[in-house]
């Protein structure tokens, strides 16, 4: 399973591509017969490959549409709402948040030791069974 952070970006993620295809949707479904003036600012809409004349829905089916994104759009801001709410750290103050680091760091430290003591303990080990291998090899010729 993903850490939340990744989580968390793939939700945002999602939500862009939501958003985009809904003002896609919304864009080439609608029955308004007028536009809105072009933005200088925002680049337009790549044209349609499938269906560049497309039909506009009925007020009924496009209002349904609109309903079923926007609650699309909701349930993916809720889920990131959850996401960030789990993330470490946000009730904590700075100062707990310092402290939390160093204890973290001290645990570190005491773990890289126990892995350097292991290291040398296999090292001692590999070399007494070594003389050993030698030792029955001496005996056997």
């Amino acid at each position: 399973m993903p850490d939340r952070l990744t989580q968390l970006q793939d939700c945002l993620e999602q939500l862009a591509t939501q958003f985009y295809a809904s003002l896609r949707y919304l864009s080439s479904h609608h029955s308004s017969s007028s536009t809105l003036p072009p933005n200088p600012h925002v680049p337009p809409f790549p044209p349609s490959d499938t269906n560049p004349h497309q039909r506009p829905d009925t007020p009924t089916s496009f209002a349904g549409a609109q309903r079923e994104l926007a609650s699309d759009l909701v349930e993916k801001v809720k889920e990131i709402e959850g996401l960030t709410g789990m993330l470490p750290g946000l009730e904590k103050s700075e100062e707990s948040q310092v402290a939390r680091l160093r204890e973290l760091e001290e645990e570190l430290r005491m773990a890289e030791n126990e892995r350097k003591a292991a290291v040398s303990e296999r090292a001692e080990c590999l070399e007494r069974l070594e003389g050993v291998i030698g030792r029955v090899g001496r005996v056997k010729s």
